[in-house]
């Protein structure tokens, strides 16, 4: 039967909750850049999350503490700041190594990785919705300029989802075609896996395929 003028729906929906960003700071960070990071989450709402980790020693924590507090007075949405940050928090890491590992379980909506020489980094990032790389990529230009999508994964999704693409518009579906030659070597480990999971009729719709094959190719032979 064939159905004319059928409609395809594509899921484009994902977990997307309150706004996150984790910031990875060193001793060459800006005071003022990372509170202003931190905050321009916080601001989102009061269920915001923010999250500063610091990678090794000599990073001047009082100094970023001064800055948000200084930041934050002057900020039209500053008491929904404040209640964001309130139940925010800092993390202490040995060094990068330790802070990238901790941001890979945090899986956050947004990473800032504002160290010296970030972008050697890159390659040690496994989730997170989107990444800023260096002292000069604060996550306002992704989401108002860099051409980065704004729908990202919030909640740990990040570590199975990505954020919204021209992928996530599209329906795929896969076609394969196996020749005689192909079933007669992938057949027996399909057959194998079947009766493992006891699941017969699989199996059969294999086994009586290389049967039929056999068949032949012995006849051939006559």
């Amino acid at each position: 039967m064939i159905l004319q003028n059928s409609e395809a729906m594509i899921s484009i929906d994902m977990p997307a909750g309150p706004s996150e960003v984790l910031v990875i700071a060193d001793r060459n960070s800006n005071p003022v850049h990372v509170a202003s990071d931190l905050l321009s989450q916080a601001e989102h709402g009061p269920d915001s999350q923010v999250v500063l980790v610091v990678s090794g020693d000599g990073v001047d924590l009082k100094a970023i503490e001064e800055e948000i507090s200084k930041q934050c007075q002057s900020l039209p949405r500053g008491e929904i700041a404040l209640k964001a940050l309130s139940h925010s928090y800092t993390v202490l890491a040995r060094d990068m190594f330790e802070a990238i590992s901790f941001s890979n379980l945090y899986a956050p909506e947004h990473l800032i990785i504002n160290v010296k020489d970030a972008e050697k980094w890159e390659s040690f990032i496994e989730n997170a919705g989107s990444v800023f790389l260096g002292q000069w990529t604060p996550e306002s230009v992704g989401d108002y300029a860099s051409g980065t999508n704004h729908v990202l994964p919030t909640y740990g999704y990040a570590r199975m989802y990505g954020g919204v693409s021209l992928d996530s518009f599209l329906k795929y579906m896969t076609v394969q075609s196996l020749t005689e030659e192909g079933l007669t070597k992938l057949g027996p480990y399909v057959a194998a896996m079947a009766e493992v999971e006891g699941l017969e009729a699989h199996k059969r719709a294999v086994t009586l395929r290389l049967q039929d094959i056999e068949a032949r190719q012995v006849s051939g032979m006559r």
